[in-house]
């Protein structure tokens, strides 16, 4: 009796694109060719805008995007395993091929000439060096047919008008959302309440059938916010806040100034969690004005 082929090892390159449906086509489509198993690596971005990185924060979106892509594969049947590597994306392929090996490699950018990948000839660098194959699979995050929302808000993140708004999108168009709470301040007790606002957000959409993930920033909205952008660019910015008399955000003109750093739509939700068609925020209210 024959044995079975052992599935060809894939090594998968991905960072901003890793999630992106022409990529998941292209796995796909390689499998239906014969057994393959997948090693996902996400070179790490770092800011181009000169905005501090903080790195818990960067790696907890790019963990996320990474676990998800993993998830799908698995669904789909084909066996993967990821990590986030070397902010350099050539050096981040020769580490993986010494440590994990790899029978061929795809490659997901971005086009042409917004792809920093393309510009430093990537593809071609890694097909001289790999002496394997190497498919290059270019994924336009304009294209794509679920939109993504980054969704910004602390104390409000759990208000009815915010999620009403988050339910209206996703009925409107296929949508996946990444809600991020920057903390009020330091220390452990604001991470904590910052991360129970968010986590009881997190649940209420997921039961109401929305594709979200989510996690605690920096204090900073703003840097919070570009950071976010920089490391898994969205279509659509939702930023949720209290009323104007109470919200330190609007004083300091946040809606202004991420539409102008970012050049993204940007919608703004006002809530009151002291009110009482708030009850979801209001069970978590802490910490400073948003």
């Amino acid at each position: 009796m024959t044995e079975a082929a052992s599935p060809a090892h894939v090594l998968v390159v991905a960072n901003e694109t890793v999630g992106g449906e022409k990529l998941f086509q292209a796995l796909e489509q390689r499998a239906a060719r014969g057994p393959i198993r997948c090693t996902v690596i996400c070179p790490q971005n770092r800011p181009r805008r000169g905005y501090v990185l903080y790195d818990e924060h960067a790696r907890s979106a790019a963990r996320i995007r990474l676990e998800l892509t993993l998830e799908r594969l698995r669904k789909l049947g084909i066996p993967a395993e990821g990590e986030l590597m070397d902010p350099d994306p050539y050096m981040a392929v020769k580490d993986a091929l010494r440590e994990y090996g790899a029978d061929e490699i795809i490659i997901s950018t971005l086009p042409y000439p917004r792809s920093g990948w393309l510009r430093r000839d990537l593809v071609g660098r890694i097909r001289a060096y790999a002496q394997i194959p190497v498919e290059h699979v270019i994924v336009d995050l304009n294209e794509e047919p679920t939109r993504h929302a980054l969704v910004v808000a602390n104390q409000t993140v759990g208000g009815e008008r915010l999620i009403e708004t988050l339910k209206r999108l996703a009925s409107e168009s296929p949508h996946r959302f990444t809600v991020i709470c920057p903390q009020d301040g330091a220390g452990d007790t604001a991470v904590e309440d910052a991360e129970g606002r968010l986590d009881h957000t997190l649940r209420r959409l997921e039961r109401a059938g929305l594709d979200v993930t989510g996690y605690v920033t920096h204090p900073d909205p703003f840097t919070s916010i570009m950071n976010a952008v920089e490391h898994d660019p969205p279509n659509e910015i939702i930023i949720s806040t209290l009323p104007s008399y109470k919200s330190r955000w609007l004083r300091g003109d946040l809606i202004g100034r991420v539409r102008a750093g970012t050049g993204l739509p940007v919608e703004h939700v006002v809530s009151d969690p002291a009110v009482a068609e708030e009850p979801a925020a209001a069970a978590a209210v802490g910490g400073g004005a948003q």
